[in-house]
């Protein structure tokens, strides 16, 4: 890393900086001179949720110099389990101010550049542009490959991880002479095929042993020390605790970062991933407001949930019939196509899923519940749990 190498002869060290880096001082690899190439690193961290609170955590901790991090969400109670930058006295508070709180509370020699913004084709490559190193602890497919094509651009190396939940994976990419993410995923899966954490859950501990991972990838490429994950993606399975390590190589074809690109600027990444902008409108919705009128003026209305069996045991609506989207096919006998239906899962996106394939197999008066169950305690009834 030129950069770092041309700035760290003018990065001193402080005399707290010399106590608090000791344990670095004394380690071949790191001493003086790799703690001043830490001290003028500028890294960018997108994302400050579950890999994105390990990430920044330990990299101001190891004496980063300039810290960027890109968020736009706010703190929820539903993050508190496995994103530890934030606390419960931050919910409802954008999670760049906790997160600002948290990195000069463990170490203030460290510039903290937020941008508190959603990074899109339009603004990445002008961020990106002024970092050594760019951490992705995303958690969509649009953001990972509009991550990936700005690096590849820049030529900047894109520290990766990704988890879901008892498994998580992490690599380099777009480093010099190594492969991209779209050499190992040329092509997003089909929108709605793989649920985020959300619909899926993940262990709470799981981002913080992958973000950690990313944390020692990126010490290691701005020290130029070790072996980094160039070439190699680390497979973690955290029930059995095992890792495994596939072998990755540059691809020939590659769009991107290939000989012959054909993909030279930046896309529309949601387009790109099939992730609808509005609600298909193939797939009619009905507000919790307006169903909560229907039921109470008992009108012959139909639940369908579509969650699994674990989420009912957690709250259901009272009456509705329980069949979850992977058997909804073998189960259209339970329904009556004479019926009005209306359909719901946790947030609304198995639902509409639902939706779609019952309008296609002659169910016409069926609808989705706009937000799900977690609208419905939210709005109507605050004594279901939220989770």
């Amino acid at each position: 890393m030129p950069d770092v190498l041309d700035k760290a002869a003018d990065a001193a060290l402080s005399a707290d900086e010399y106590r608090r880096y000791s344990r670095h001082l004394l380690l071949p690899e790191v001493g003086l001179e790799g703690q001043k190439r830490l001290k003028a690193a500028r890294v960018l961290c997108v994302g400050a949720g579950g890999l994105g609170s390990p990430l920044a955590l330990y990299l101001a901790a190891a004496g980063v110099g300039t810290l960027g991090l890109v968020d736009f969400d706010v703190v929820d109670d539903s993050n508190l389990q496995r994103q530890v930058l934030h606390g419960s006295g931050d919910v409802g508070r954008p999670k760049l101010a906790s997160a600002a709180r948290r990195v000069a509370e463990i170490n203030p020699n460290v510039r903290f550049v937020p941008y508190e913004t959603r990074l899109s084709s339009d603004n990445a490559l002008g961020i990106l542009k002024d970092f050594d190193v760019v951490a992705d602890g995303t958690d969509n497919f649009p953001t990972r490959y509009l991550v990936n094509d700005a690096c590849v651009m820049l030529g900047k190396p894109n520290v990766y991880a990704s988890v879901f939940r008892f498994e998580g994976q992490a690599s380099v990419f777009a480093a010099a002479d190594g492969p991209c993410y779209r050499c190992l995923y040329p092509e997003p899966p089909p929108a709605g095929l793989v649920p985020s954490c959300a619909e899926g859950g993940v262990l709470g501990v799981l981002p913080g042993l992958l973000g950690m991972i990313q944390a020692t990838e990126v010490l290691k490429l701005v020290l130029g020390a070790g072996r980094p994950l160039v070439g190699r993606l680390l497979l973690v399975d955290a029930l059995a605790m095992t890792f495994r390590e596939v072998k990755l190589r540059k691809s020939a074809e590659c769009v991107v970062c290939g000989p012959n690109p054909t993909i030279t600027k930046l896309i529309d990444y949601e387009s790109f991933c099939g992730v609808p902008r509005t609600a298909p409108a193939e797939v009619p919705g009905i507000s919790v407001e307006d169903l909560k009128r229907k039921l109470d003026a008992r009108e012959p209305v139909v639940i369908v949930d579509v969650r699994e069996p674990r989420e009912v045991r957690i709250c259901a609506l009272p009456g509705s019939v329980r069949i979850p989207l992977g058997s909804l096919g073998e189960n259209l006998g339970r329904l009556s196509a004479g019926d009005e239906i209306v359909v719901h899962c946790k947030t609304g996106i198995r639902s509409a899923q639902a939706v779609k394939f019952l309008r296609e197999s002659g169910f016409r008066n069926v609808s989705n519940l706009e937000g799900g169950i977690d609208r419905w305690a939210r709005v109507v009834d605050p004594s279901v749990p939220r989770y």
